[in-house]
Formats: structure tokens, sequence, C-alpha cells
């Protein structure tokens, strides 16, 4: 394209390829604290497979701050793990006093008790292809979380393929 002095090139309203940041923990971290110290919600696409099947590697997540209101048992929260440092998207199955116990959906370990101090925002929602998958942050979340702090989340899977194999060979003309 060649432009002259006197042209004047609009800015384009919408980006035809759209190309992903990478950042680190501690930069990612640092980004959306800043976002969401302002109020506003922070979206970015996740990694990693602690909150499977609920949430999987490459869903995008829109994290909304929790500004004074507390993480509820069976929220998906995003906090800084004291250990480690590093940033952590796990579900809320236990308080005691100020600190809520997190868990990953599928491991098989809790990671503690995390100090508020330490949350930076909830997960409010996930998109996986552009749709919202239907579990895992409505009401459900309830038994999800329950079903997690208890470690019978990874019974369910073999179940439910056991019960719908019965319900598929019962089916008449199956």
């Amino acid at each position: 394209m060649v432009t002259s002095p006197d042209m004047q090139v609009k800015p384009a309203l919408f980006v035809k390829k759209r190309e992903e940041l990478s950042l680190y923990s501690q930069h990612l971290e640092e980004l959306m604290r800043g976002v969401l110290d302002k109020g506003a919600s922070f979206r970015f696409r996740c990694k990693g497979f602690s909150m499977s099947p609920f949430i999987k590697d490459g869903d995008v997540l829109t994290i909304a701050p929790v500004q004074g209101a507390d993480p509820r048992f069976g929220d998906v929260v995003v906090f800084t793990h004291p250990s480690t440092c590093k940033l952590v998207i796990h579900r809320v199955i236990g308080k005691k006093g100020g600190a809520y116990l997190s868990k990953g959906d599928n491991i098989p370990e809790a990671d503690g008790f995390i100090a508020k101090a330490n949350i930076l925002g909830r997960v409010i929602k996930v998109e996986r292809n552009g749709e919202e998958p239907p579990f895992g942050l409505g009401p459900d979340r309830f038994i999800i979380a329950f079903l997690t702090r208890w470690r019978l989340l990874p019974l369910l899977g073999p179940i439910w393929r056991f019960a719908r194999f019965i319900i598929i060979r019962r089916r008449p003309g199956a």
C-alpha cells in the first residue's frame, strides 16, 4: 500500500489475524492483578489439566475481581500459590477462618489453605470453541465441590460411561 501525506489511514475496526501474547505466570499475574484492581474483568486462555473436565487446557476464562465479596464454596478462583508463587485456578472446597481450602477437580491433593489476600479473582465464564460448557460454574458447582473435596469426582467418569453403555444397549433398535 502506498500512501501520500494527503491520505489519512483509518484504523481498522477489527483485526483479521489475532495473535496471542504468551506470558509467564509472574507477568500474567501482574497484568491480571492490575486489570482486576481497576474493577474490570480479565479474559485469557488457560493452560493445564487440573480442572478437567470442567475447565480444559485452552479454554478461555473470564475472571471477575473479588473486591470485598468472599469466595464461596464451589467457586473457581484464581490465586497466587503461597509456596510456589505460581498462578493457580482451582475450586474452593472449604473455609477456615479467613483462609480458603482449594483443590483442582482433576488432582488428588488439595492446595492447602489460601489467604484471601492471595486470591485475585473468581472465574465467571468458561468458553470452549466459542461456546460455554454446560457444567462447572452454575448451581452444580456445589455438588462438584463436594465430590472434589471427598475425592469422588474421578469415580463419576467410569460410572457415567457404564450408565451410558447400559442405556444405549437397552434402547429399542440399538
